[in-house]
């Protein structure tokens, strides 16, 4: 339409219609056309008059972008700083235009002419200023009026950003952080509505800055208190509006032609009142329409009564269309796209963790595995599991971490660190019988799986079932006969069966029992604590003498001490200081060897040894 008018229209209004087409021209990066009619009106319509300076900056800006840069130059040498307060704009597209094509100095000369007015601009003048020094890698400078931008721009989420990076690079740590920190002010602050308020410092960009700078220098505490909420927040909102076939929503028209099919409004047919003949599913899509227009009426109803109380006009609303539920967009969108990110959520869970902060650790865990369109990796994916078995027994209701600790046992059966991770949960519990089908059915699946049965045999040991605890323990020796804690556990089993009242042959079961001890003793190469559960062995049943003998070998030991394991739920800084001697174990061979000789009326050797080993 416009290089119709000017065919048809020939006259110095035609300026006005030229200076209209390159900027349409322009926009679209058709610099050469708008170029030739810039020219073809310059030579037409303007010989001997002073050719308008708005269109020779236009034909200078078309001959930068084609790259004839001493003809653009020769056009821009038409502004002078004395245009400043006159041609604001132009030298704005000048220095615009001069910064795209990447000539940041010359960009710099304009962009200054302006600098004395820049409180009109607020902050975009320094911004641009800020960025070409950027880009001459000229970082004071740029940080000097990135600084004077972001005191002017209320919502300088990039400029704050860059500002961060810059200062990192010049490793002002502090400052950045602060650059990225709220406002003192903002925490005194009343909430408000994101919607209508959106606060940099509210953002999930700033605060994801934040966090890893934290992390860098070593603030985890800091780094999880910032990243958590938002993190939190986005895998959330990612779980509850992700793509799930919506539900159709009819409309009233067609709700009401289903419930012709009950035929209830025929008052003058001569079957009413019997049951219509049609199918059983479209009888029953009949009633639901039923009762979604009666619950309709009763909402148009309400709503009526509502408005009459408050005074005003009600105009009830016949449409049948739904109003479509606002999606609220997450802090961090697309957070699971970047692998970068998944490193980020496990680092966090961890923090989480070590803060003692389990049930935000677990939450996040939940909710970046529920998610239907994972993106983690497999890798990712196992640890986020793992740090949930852990979970299982840390917090207070080992339940909610189940899922997790059975994940990593099912697919790591032979694992003995998984099964420990599992039977710690179950020993927070005490509700044994939960656990048994799942039991029951690894065993089946793996019945070269040595733990599971000895947690089932475990678990008859502490209802005093001595006798399925022995055959458990039995079926584990076949698996592992050269294990110390397996033989250590046959035989207590059948020394603890032998003392019951319903077995016969008692004898032979503490034999067996003795067998299976002095086995132990063997393989843990006759050591105190295995000398230790032999004498405390013959003591239970009532060979006395033979339970001195080997307290008195406990006795010439002298056991090392070893350090204590510390579990991730211990609390290292509240953990006791053991004295010395710990590990020893002749104290209570001692105390226990005083009450054979105190039984048999030897009271001095009882005395003695009391005096020797147990009196501090």
């Amino acid at each position: 339409m416009l290089e119709g008018n000017l065919k048809n229209h020939v006259n110095e209004a035609s300026l006005n219609v030229v200076d209209l087409l390159a900027s349409v021209l322009m926009e679209t990066n058709a610099y050469m056309k708008a170029l030739e009619h810039i020219e073809h009106v310059q030579q037409a319509y303007c010989t001997g008059k002073a050719f308008p300076l708005h269109l020779s900056i236009k034909a200078g800006i078309c001959h930068l972008h084609l790259g004839h840069c001493e003809k653009a130059q020769a056009y821009f040498n038409g502004l002078k700083p004395e245009h400043a307060s006159t041609y604001p704009d132009l030298i704005i597209d000048v220095a615009d235009s001069l910064r795209t094509v990447g000539q940041y100095e010359s960009a710099l000369k304009y962009y200054m002419m302006l600098e004395e007015d820049a409180n009109k601009y607020n902050g975009y003048l320094h911004l641009k200023i800020s960025r070409c020094y950027d880009s001459l890698r000229k970082k004071v400078q740029a940080i000097e009026y990135y600084y004077k931008a972001v005191e002017k721009l209320n919502d300088s989420v990039d400029a704050r950003l860059t500002l961060s990076s810059l200062l990192l690079e010049e490793n002002r740590d502090d400052e950045a952080i602060s650059v990225l920190s709220p406002p003192v002010e903002s925490e005194s602050a009343p909430d408000t509505n994101s919607d209508t308020c959106k606060l940099w410092w509210r953002s999930g960009k700033i605060k994801l800055k934040l966090s890893r700078i934290y992390k860098a220098k070593g603030l985890f505490e800091a780094f999880a208190d910032v990243l958590f909420p938002i993190i939190r927040e986005t895998l959330f909102l990612e779980t509850v509006q992700q793509k799930v076939k919506a539900r159709k929503r009819l409309s009233r028209s067609v709700l009401s032609e289903r419930v012709k099919v009950l035929d209830d409004h025929q008052t003058d047919n001569v079957f009413h009142g019997f049951r219509p003949v049609a199918s059983s599913a479209d009888l029953s899509r009949a009633s639901r329409a039923k009762k979604l227009l009666q619950k309709k009426a009763a909402k148009k109803e309400a709503k009526r009564a509502a408005a009459l109380a408050a005074g005003l006009d009600w105009t009830s609303d016949d449409s049948n269309d739904e109003s479509p539920q606002v999606r609220r967009e997450p802090p961090l969108p697309n957070l699971l796209k970047e692998e970068e990110n998944h490193l980020l959520i496990v680092d966090l869970c961890k923090c989480l963790s070590s803060s003692r902060r389990y049930w935000d650790a677990l939450e996040l865990i939940n909710l970046s595995l529920k998610l239907e369109c994972n993106m983690l990796s497999v890798q990712t994916k196992e640890e986020l599991r793992a740090l949930g078995a852990q979970m299982a027994y840390n917090i207070a209701d080992p339940a909610h971490g189940w899922d997790y600790v059975r994940y990593i046992v099912s697919h790591h059966p032979h694992s003995f660190s998984a099964w420990n991770c599992y039977y710690k949960g179950i020993m927070r519990t005490n509700k044994f019988s939960k656990h048994n089908k799942f039991l029951y059915n690894m065993r089946m699946k793996h019945k070269d799986s040595v733990p599971p049965i000895v947690i089932s045999a475990h678990q008859f040991t502490m209802i005093s079932q001595h006798q399925a605890a022995a055959r458990e323990y039995l079926e584990a020796h076949k698996l592992m006969p050269d294990n110390p804690l397996i033989n250590l556990c046959v035989g207590t089993a059948l020394i603890n069966l032998a003392l019951g009242h319903r077995l016969q042959n008692k004898q032979q079961a503490i034999l067996q029992g003795l067998a299976f001890l002095y086995n132990n003793s063997r393989l843990c190469e006759d050591s105190q604590e295995s000398l230790y559960n032999i004498a405390r062995a013959y003591h239970h049943v009532g060979l006395v003498t033979l339970a001195a003998k080997y307290y008195e070998k406990v006795l010439a030991i002298h056991e090392k001490d070893y350090p204590i394991p510390i579990l991730p739920s211990d609390n290292p800084e509240l953990m006791t200081v053991n004295k010395p001697g710990y590990c020893d174990l002749r104290r209570e061979a001692a105390y226990n060897l005083h009450l054979i000789y105190k039984k048999s009326g030897a009271f001095d050797l009882a005395r003695q040894v009391l005096k020797d080993h147990v009196v501090l």
